[in-house]
């Protein structure tokens, strides 16, 4: 008797060998994206840095070493494909800036990311990090400014919850907005605590 076919990871090999937008990318494809499904979060960043270009894992910089204090997660849960996809609205590295890494490019949440979700149907938070994951998740429901989106944080719950970039270059806005640390950050702890611990 033939195996069922598992629709996801024959999609996650698509994914994998896309080219659509190649021609575009300064340092070629490689798209990064770590779904099973059974995952039950959804990390929503931007698009791949240089060294996760390199090393094709995602969140292998400063911005993920932040990322997963805020989450109170180790590296063991966090790259547990089983528990959390780790999906960014773009899955190849876009090339660099005048400040900073350029924008996601829009070919991945255009052509995959409709294909892509739905057949991950256990997830019951999504962290949409930065702006074009918030225009992405909300679209309508978001406010005018990231950090009014984010200071909104409760009335997109129990779906989404819109967080800023953890990347370093996010320090001024962190030290500005005291709030985010005090409120949001023990929240998405015990959210992800409660969420693994009620279904191991």
């Amino acid at each position: 008797m033939s195996q069922p076919v598992d629709l996801l990871s024959e999609l996650i090999k698509r994914i994998e060998g896309c080219r659509l937008c190649e021609a575009s990318l300064p340092l070629g494809a490689n798209p990064v994206v770590r779904a099973q499904q059974s995952a039950r979060l959804i990390v929503a960043g931007q698009a791949p840095g240089i060294r996760v270009h390199k090393t094709s894992i995602p969140f292998n910089d400063p911005s993920g070493e932040r990322l997963r204090q805020w989450m109170g997660v180790d590296s063991e849960l966090f790259y547990n494909e089983s528990k959390i996809a780790i999906i960014p609205m773009a899955f190849c590295y876009p090339g660099r800036g005048t400040r900073g890494d350029l924008p996601p490019r829009k070919e991945c949440s255009t052509y995959w990311h409709p294909r892509l979700l739905p057949l991950i149907p256990k997830v019951e938070l999504i962290l949409a990090i930065g702006q074009y994951a918030h225009t992405y998740y909300l679209a309508d429901r978001r406010k005018k400014t990231l950090t009014e989106t984010v200071k909104a944080w409760e009335s997109y719950l129990p779906e989404i919850l819109p967080l800023p970039h953890p990347s370093p270059r996010n320090n001024i806005w962190l030290k500005k907005n005291p709030w985010f640390e005090r409120e949001v950050i023990p929240y998405l702890k015990n959210r992800i605590r409660r969420l693994f611990e009620s279904k191991e």
